[in-house]
């Protein structure tokens, strides 16, 4: 071999592990041979070259795609000049510092000490799980949480299989102990439906040991014979359930779900049931927005006392100890094992810099940032640094940037050895602009094998199919192996997407910064374009976040990540690389906004009615706890005191709370904002607004609803104040009533679309401003009511899809939220005509379709086009042949089918498939109606 040595292997970066036999037709999107890649020098690569239909000319062609595609471009190549040296990766190979259970027994879990059913293992198994790692036997083992009576909070880098432990704790809790129930908690509602996946396919099969005098109630589940089966449901704004306590044995549950079952369980006195609460990603309770939610969830488990067992984890700890000894002295335990070693390097200039780890990057950057400024930056021959590989520059004026020319160059590396690369973008525009340039320099359709073609046009079927149809950038980059993820996408949209990564027809995908942590798409290369979230650098955590993405655990052998960075940018990287991540602080601190919902909660639920029972709450909180450290100086306790009383009179000023002596109890308007999950703030702001609706409600439209299920928080983008004015101009008399009722102006509406300025510089000015939003937002609820199809909103207020659908979610858990609240508030009339309201809300339809819309996929539009083809029952849909609904399906396609021959073929066969399980919904649907009507008529 032609190569470089390193620590006793060939290796230096992912293309060095690629190997794979020769062939003579073109390999690209499979593992290269390393003579291949690393023997000479990877010159710039035009992916115009030889074709596989220079050597087998009767193979099935396919010009249609590659006619779709963005003209080529040559990435720049790539040429080695130093060899590295030792590495993680070569220590890690010549220590073998993994042992199995063949060397160590205590990795089998299996062993008779983790007391763990054999059915549970054998799923474990037939998951991949067959041993674990030595700190998690140790953690298990030696922390004490095995048995169920110790709280647990541990920390362990990406990947290093953190989740591993606390399924085994929970999964023991919920067998073994009859009757308890388990929570776990995640940040992103992503997270929430691909772990409940995991997790039901965990428990398959598996039966919880029987009470000897079982509580029987009356569930979901008992009528299909599986009541004693571990039942996982998964609990999020905008999802569908509506499984009780009794319903289910393990919830997995966004923060805010998870906070509001334990007030219902709290109030229902059946908090005894929970045996174990989860929180992944502990680190989010320093989090602005929502971490307080966290802080205030497990304070209320510590008040009362029931044995609850906490176990939280997560890969960005610096202060675990402080919050192990804020969860009731928990054990404590860290591990720095990462089972796939990372290789870290620094991009600049065209240039890679070898980084072995934090401080090796820091000497690198901080080299590179003084030589910015002396001779050595003109002169790269005197510079002490000394880069390890050239990124050569693309003949190509798009490509004339040396931060996005590298970019390309590596995604487009990694892709050509057959590996898979994630790059992480500021915004979602440049998310789209990378995945653009990326596909440009990739190898042809036909240029790449016939089962990667298979694939990719099963994968663009998939994409057509989704209620917004195939994106037109999608469409010319998916051909060719890139895609992008960002929450302007459906939720479809991103499944499709992630899935066909994670089986390698997807060999790029470029993602936003901010979704770093709401994902799991582990990759073998990571590549980050810049070091910022839209305008800001990211954080410490962010950044460790998008890094852990690199190395896949039974796929790769190493990890990489390159940090590609601009003149203007590599000092900030330079400290952000060596900043310590910063302590998680408590979301209670003056100035926050959790205190007051804090202690409203706490009041409203009866674990405080007094001022000393207060205190006696807030001696729980990791606020108090951080007081008492003398080592932090984020709050004393003297001002800590003062907090809480200032606080108790402000609930009682706005009547959220009363006091008579030392007593304290929860006003109606109180109860009704906890019940219906709002911030102290939102719900007095809901307050006056439905205040307002009470005296005066607009019952001959549907604006005046749709204006109260709207989130106050809705619209965090601009108006687009002309698109507003064109609606309200076309408003009927009713929908010009409740325009005035909100209190809006038609007037102010026109001046802001002529240019004026929305002042929110005094509190009732943001009040105003926060109005108007919602009144916008509601415009656009109208429009999905009405059966407008997602995309078709968004194009209208130039809005991403995936906001738009978000938005629809949302409005969901909201309107929920607004009936508890007025039913809180005794307001039964208002209640009624919102709960009616919200079925409509939820199928995106008119009245007519309420009943169709209960079928899975046929919901919105489609609805209206099965009904219109005389489909408007769903017995007659249950009744009907799959091949009779296809040609519907295909009408209520969002765009017009654009293909022909094999590719129609295959589009139709997923049409198909989707018909064939409408109509087996259909079928259950119809069957439960029909006993529920035999059940009605038994009683009487």
């Amino acid at each position: 071999m032609n190569g470089h040595r390193s620590g006793g292997i060939f290796h230096k970066t992912s293309v060095d592990a690629a190997k794979a036999t020769y062939t003579t037709i073109s390999r690209a999107g499979q593992k290269r041979t390393f003579d291949e890649v690393r023997g000479k020098t990877l010159e710039p690569v035009s992916n115009q070259g030889p074709s596989i239909n220079d050597t087998y000319k009767g193979d099935f062609q396919r010009p249609r795609l590659q006619d779709k595609l963005y003209p080529p471009l040559t990435a720049g190549g790539i040429i080695d000049v130093d060899p590295q040296g030792t590495t993680l990766y070569s220590q890690r190979k010549t220590l073998a510092l993994t042992p199995n259970s063949t060397s160590n027994p205590l990795l089998d879990l299996a062993h008779p000490n983790y007391g763990l059913l054999q059915g549970l293992v054998n799923n474990f198994a037939a998951l991949g799980v067959k041993s674990i790692y030595p700190w998690q036997s140790e953690c298990l083992l030696r922390s004490g949480a095995l048995g169920g009576k110790r709280n647990l909070v541990y920390t362990a880098p990406t990947g290093g299989g953190k989740s591993l432990v606390a399924d085994i704790l929970m999964l023991k809790k919920v067998i073994e102990c009859p009757g308890k129930k388990a929570l776990l908690v995640l940040p992103y509602v992503a997270l929430v439906q691909e772990k409940m996946r995991w997790l039901r396919k965990l428990v398959d099969g598996l039966a919880k040991h029987r009470l000897s005098s079982p509580k029987r109630h009356s569930t979901i589940f008992r009528s299909l014979g599986n009541e004693d089966n571990l039942r996982v449901v998964g609990l999020f704004g905008g999802s569908k359930s509506k499984a009780s306590w009794a319903d289910m044995d393990i919830a997995v549950c966004t923060i805010e779900k998870a906070n509001s079952l334990i007030n219902s369980a709290i109030e229902e006195h059946t908090v005894d049931d929970i045996g174990a609460v989860v929180i992944d990603e502990l680190h989010m309770i320093d989090d602005d927005n929502r971490g307080y939610i966290l802080e205030v969830m497990a304070t209320k488990l510590l008040t009362l006392e029931q044995g609850v067992q906490i176990i939280g984890m997560s890969a960005t700890l610096n202060n675990a100890k402080q919050l192990a000894k804020w969860l009731n002295d928990a054990r404590f335990y860290r591990s720095r094992y990462q089972p796939v070693p990372i290789e870290e390097h620094l991009v600049f200039d065209n240039n890679i810099y070898p980084a072995a780890n934090s401080s090796k990057f820091y000497k690198t950057a901080t080299e590179l940032v003084k030589a910015q400024g002396s001779v050595a930056a003109h002169n790269p021959s005197q510079m002490k640094l000394q880069s390890s590989r050239i990124i050569l520059p693309s003949p190509n004026k798009e490509l004339s940037d040396a931060l996005t020319n590298s970019v390309v160059s590596l995604a487009y590396e990694t892709a050509w050895s057959g590996y898979g690369a994630l790059v992480f973008c500021s915004s979602r525009a440049g998310c789209e602009r990378d995945a653009i340039l990326i596909s440009q320099v990739m190898p042809r359709v036909e240029q790449t094998g016939l089962l990667i073609q298979e694939k990719r046009a099963e994968l663009l079927a998939d994409l057509r199919s989704t209620p917004t149809g195939l994106d037109s950038v999608m469409e010319k980059t998916v051909p060719v192996g890139v895609a992008f993820h960002h929450a302007g996408l459906t939720t479809e949209e991103r499944d499709l997407i992630a899935t066909a990564y994670d089986a390698g027809v997807i060999k790029v995908v470029v993602a936003t910064c901010c979704l770093a942590a709401g994902i799991n798409l582990p990759a073998r290369r990571v590549i980050l374009h810049g070091a910022r979230m839209g305008a800001d650098l990211v954080g410490p955590s962010m950044l460790r976040q998008m890094r852990g993405r690199a190395g896949r655990k039974g796929k790769d052998e190493i990890g990489e990540t390159y940090h590609c960075c601009q003149k203007s940018d590599l000092e900030d990287v330079t400290e952000l690389m060596e900043a310590e991540i910063p302590d998680v602080k408590s979301s209670l601190l003056p100035g926050k906004k959790g205190i007051k919902r804090a202690l409203l909660e706490v009041i409203a639920t009866k674990l405080a009615t007094t001022t000393d029972s207060v205190g006696d709450y807030i001696k729980k909180t990791l606020l108090h706890c951080s007081a008492q450290d003398k080592e932090d100086l984020s709050i004393n306790p003297y001002d800590l005191e003062e907090m809480v009383k200032s606080t108790l009179r402000d609930l009682e000023e706005t009547s959220m709370i009363k006091k008579n002596g030392l007593e304290l109890e929860a006003t109606l308007l109180g109860h009704a904002i906890v019940a219906s999950s709002l911030t102290p703030e939102d719900g007095l702001f809901v307050y006056r607004e439905l205040t307002k609706a009470l005296q005066a409600f607009v019952m001959d439209g549907e604006m005046h609803v749709l204006y109260t299920f709207t989130p106050v928080n809705a619209i965090r983008s601009a108006i687009n104040w002309k698109v507003f004015l064109k609606e309200v101009e076309d408003f009927n008399e009713s929908d010009t009533r409740a325009l005035g009722f909100v209190g809006l102006s038609r007037t102010k509406i026109s001046k802001m679309a002529q240019g004026g300025e929305m002042k929110e510089s005094t509190l009732g000015e943001v009040e105003t401003a926060r109005v108007y939003k919602r009144f916008y937002a509601a415009l656009q609820l109208r429009d999905l009511c009405n059966e407008m199809p997602i995309h078709a909103v968004a194009r209208k207020y130039d809005l991403p899809r995936g906001i738009v659908q978000n938005l629809a979610q949302t409005c969901h858990g909201f309107a929920a939220g607004m009936i508890q609240f007025c039913q809180r508030m005794s307001w039964g009339a208002l209640a009624a005509v919102l709960d009616h309201f919200s079925d409509r809300l939820k199928a995106g339809a008119k009245s007519d379709l309420l009943a169709l819309a209960q079928i899975s996929y046929i919901k919105s539009r489609t609805a209206r086009v099965f009904w219109e083809n005389g489909f408007k029952t769903v017995a007659s849909i249950a009744a009907a042949d799959p091949k009779d609904i296809l040609p519907v399906l295909l009408q209520a396609q969002p765009k017009k089918l654009k293909v022909e021959g094999k590719e129609e073929k295959d589009y139709h066969g997923k049409l198909l498939t989707k018909a064939e399980y409408i109509c087996k919904k259909a079928n259950e649907i119809w069957e439960r109606e029909m006993r529920m009507q035999l059940d009605e008529q038994d009683l009487e």
